[in-house]
């Protein structure tokens, strides 16, 4: 039951209404009486304005079920204090919104709060990058409850003023930091959640327990474009958390690319290192590319080509899709790392064929007035290197002390 329907009956909706419903009829009768399209409704726009005003909003439209425009006039919980509705109109829309014909004047609806927006990470692998994809987003979120609509109460019920707090929705609170000191702050009431007015348990929404909001599982269709870039942010607008006078926040959600175990990315290229032996850096390689869209590539080199050590060759247009563009990509670049045969793998029969087919080496001459001193090669590992060197002849700045010195060892002074 409600006290009076007349808002109700200017949207051409029943008292039953859902917030959804209310939206659209609003919508609806405002296309059909706006005064730029019907410059003789401008008394009916402004009544159906605050209709949806008041109905679009919890608290007020629980006030105006319970008490009537009189109850809003009298300035309830949440009512508007002595505004009759040309008033209230004037409160919300900054006043003169019919001045001169219908113009809009200063000022704009006063607007509810936005909530806080919900973060979230998504890790997409190379290949859903490359080729697109739909993923799913498993959500909890909270939602107005749908038995009382958000207010927390049972129907008919009565909100009192909060004992603790005294109905201002905080709390002093003293906490002991020491001997003889207490430090005292404010917080916001954990009984009435800084609404400064609260229910007994009897009266309490026997579904949300007075909460306003319960719980709901949610799934999101999270559509991966193609060759989107690192960190790509998507939007789900007013998805995130519902909370009586608050507008919904939104769900961010970034998506962070996966380590691939070939391919990395800058940009639209990617870029692979690929080993081969001496021989095929000297005869000719020929190798084959998995690609992140099961295409197998047929990598081969020109005849008489020789890759050195670090040389980089470039396929045109088999990088990553571009952004909004699929059809243009990249490039896949590829640098040769040669492997050399292992130490003492050459036999002399091998030697002497290389010896007969490679450019042959620039003779050394002996000096003859020099003495020229033999010595010996010997194989070492970089670790080794290291360790002999005993951190010598690194960066002066990574010595101890001001002459370079290492740790112990001091200048003796004359």
């Amino acid at each position: 039951m409600v006290f009076e329907t007349k808002f109700y009956e200017l949207l051409s909706v029943e008292p039953t209404a859902t917030d959804e419903e209310i939206r659209r009829a609003y919508r609806k009768q405002a296309i059909k009486f706006h005064p730029d399209k019907n410059p003789t409704a401008g008394e009916k726009f402004k009544e159906i304005s605050v209709a949806y005003e008041v109905l679009s909003n919890s608290e007020k439209r629980e006030l105006y079920d319970k008490y009537g425009e009189e109850g809003l006039r009298e300035g309830g919980p949440g009512g508007f204090g002595g505004f009759g509705a040309d008033d209230i109109f004037s409160h919300f829309f900054g006043g003169n919104f019919f001045a001169g014909g219908g113009g809009r004047g200063r000022g704009g609806p006063r607007s509810k709060p936005k909530g806080e927006d919900l973060m979230f990470t998504y890790k997409a692998s190379l290949e859903d990058i490359y080729n697109g994809k739909t993923a799913k987003l498993a959500l909890d979120k909270n939602i107005l409850c749908t038995q009382c609509k958000g207010g927390g109460m049972k129907e008919g019920a009565t909100p009192v003023k909060c004992r603790p707090c005294n109905g201002s929705g905080v709390r002093l609170v003293q906490r002991r930091i020491g001997i003889g000191m207490v430090s005292q702050y404010e917080t916001v009431c954990d009984e009435c959640r800084g609404e400064g007015k609260s229910y007994s348990d009897k009266d309490k929404c026997t579904q949300c327990n007075g909460k306003k909001v319960v719980q709901n599982h949610k799934v999101l269709d999270l559509y991966i474009d193609k060759g989107i870039p690192p960190h790509h942010k998507i939007v789900f607008r007013g998805e995130a958390d519902e909370a009586p006078g608050v507008i919904p926040g939104d769900i961010v959600v970034v998506v962070e690319q996966k380590e691939h175990a070939t391919f990395k990315r800058d940009g639209d290229n990617l870029f692979m290192q690929h080993d081969i032996t001496l021989y095929e850096a000297l005869c000719g390689f020929h190798f084959l590319v998995a690609h992140l869209d099961d295409r197998l590539l047929s990598v081969k080199s020109s005849p008489g080509e020789v890759i050195k050590p670090g040389d980089v060759r470039v396929i045109p247009e088999e990088g990553m899709p571009h952004h909004k563009r699929p059809f243009e990509k990249g490039s896949l670049i590829i640098k040769f790392n040669v492997i050399f045969p292992p130490p003492n793998s050459l036999t002399p029969e091998a030697h002497s064929t290389l010896g007969k087919v490679l450019p042959k080496p620039k003779p050394t001459k002996l000096p003859k007035d020099k003495e020229v001193e033999e010595v010996m090669l010997t194989e070492v590992s970089a670790s080794t290197f290291q360790q002999q060197r005993g951190g010598y002849g690194d960066d002066d700045e990574d010595d101890d002390g001001p002459s370079g010195h290492g740790p112990g060892i001091q200048c003796a002074h004359q």
